[in-house]
Parts: structure tokens; C-alpha cells; sequence
């Protein structure tokens, strides 16, 4: 036994055992295979999916709204005077993408998401789902894009209803690209 080996053991507690089995041959720290990504949040739960459930149903709350709105405008609590004008946008013809609601597309996108998104789908090995939720959260971010655009530039006023629906796309992709990592695909590439 090596005086650093016989030194470590004389330091241990008294009744405290060493942790290695006699006879297996000890690593060195550089030998160690490299961990895994980290997978899980507070409780040893993956987080994401449920803060995205959270954005989608939000999302798909405001679109509902938004709907309501566009077909029966008394419905909106909004500004509608100054810079913050949520009745023009509603009503103008950024409003509608080939005569069909912007707020249809917006729902359509946070069902969509929320699907994809569940924990199982988060879990799944399947490299459509995984593709899909990044291909999903970047056209979000396009649309969103396109519709600030279209608010800011065109029409020079903002709807604070579609602020927030564009807010909630943002995170989404936020949370969906920072944790590529923790789906079920990436893991089971990780291993192999």
C-alpha cells in the first residue's frame, strides 16, 4: 500500500469503511466516462414540458379571446387610442392571412405545440417529434417576426393582446431550444 493510500485510510472515521470493493483497481478522475446531459429539475422531474403545457394553454386562451374579438369587437378590453390601438390591429387587413383570422393560426399553433410538448411526446425516442418541436417553435418565431412587422411597421400601432401572444411564442421556443438536450431523442443518441 502506496503512504498516500495508508495516510487517506488513518483520516477516515473510525467504523467508516471504504466505499471502493478491495481488489478493484481504483480510476483516476481523466479516466472517468463523461455524464450524461442533465435531464431533470427540482424533484428529479423534467420541468419543460409542464412550462410549456403552462404557454400553450395561455396561448391558447388569448386566441380564443382573440377569435371572440374578431367576431364580435365590443368583446375587447384594450386601448384603443395612441400607439396602443388594439382595435386597429384587429380590424385591419394584417389582421387576417388568405381571409382567414390571424387568431385561427394562433390557436392551431398552440393545440399543435401543446401536443407535441406533452411529457410523453418530450420523452419520446421518435426524431419526427423532436424535429417537429424545433421546426414548430422556429415558424412560430417567423410569424411572430411577420406580425410585429406588420404592427410596428405598417400600421405604426401595437395590440397589447397579440404583445402577449408573442411574448408566449417567444419563451416557447426559448424553453424548447434550450432544453434539446432533455427529450427523450437526444438522450437516446447520448447513449448510443
Amino acid at each position: 500500500m502506496s503512504n498516500q493510500k495508508a495516510s487517506q485510510r488513518a483520516r477516515r472515521p473510525a467504523g467508516q469503511a471504504s466505499s471502493r470493493p478491495q481488489g478493484k483497481p481504483t480510476r483516476s478522475p481523466a479516466a472517468a466516462p463523461a455524464p450524461g446531459p442533465v435531464t431533470a429539475g427540482v424533484g428529479g422531474r423534467p420541468w419543460r414540458p409542464y412550462a410549456l403545457g403552462a404557454i400553450c394553454l395561455a396561448g391558447i386562451g388569448i386566441s380564443i379571446y382573440l377569435l371572440i374579438v374578431h367576431y364580435a369587437p365590443s368583446a375587447l378590453i384594450c386601448s384603443n387610442s395612441g400607439v396602443v390601438d388594439c382595435s386597429s390591429v384587429l380590424k385591419s387587413p394584417s389582421s387576417e392571412i388568405f381571409s382567414i383570422p390571424v387568431p385561427y393560426f394562433g390557436l392551431a399553433y398552440f393545440i399543435a405545440m401543446g401536443v407535441i410538448c406533452l411529457p410523453a411526446a418530450w420523452r419520446s425516442e421518435a426524431a419526427w417529434l423532436a424535429w417537429g418541436r424545433i421546426a414548430g417553435v422556429v415558424a412560430g418565431i417567423g410569424m411572430v417576426v411577420y406580425l410585429v412587422y406588420q404592427e410596428a411597421i405598417v400600421l405604426h400601432k401595437i395590440c397589447l393582446w397579440c404583445t402577449g401572444v408573442h411574448v408566449l411564442t417567444f419563451i416557447m421556443f426559448l424553453v424548447v431550444v434550450s432544453g434539446w438536450e432533455t427529450t427523450g431523442y437526444a438522450l437516446s443518441r447520448w447513449e448510443d
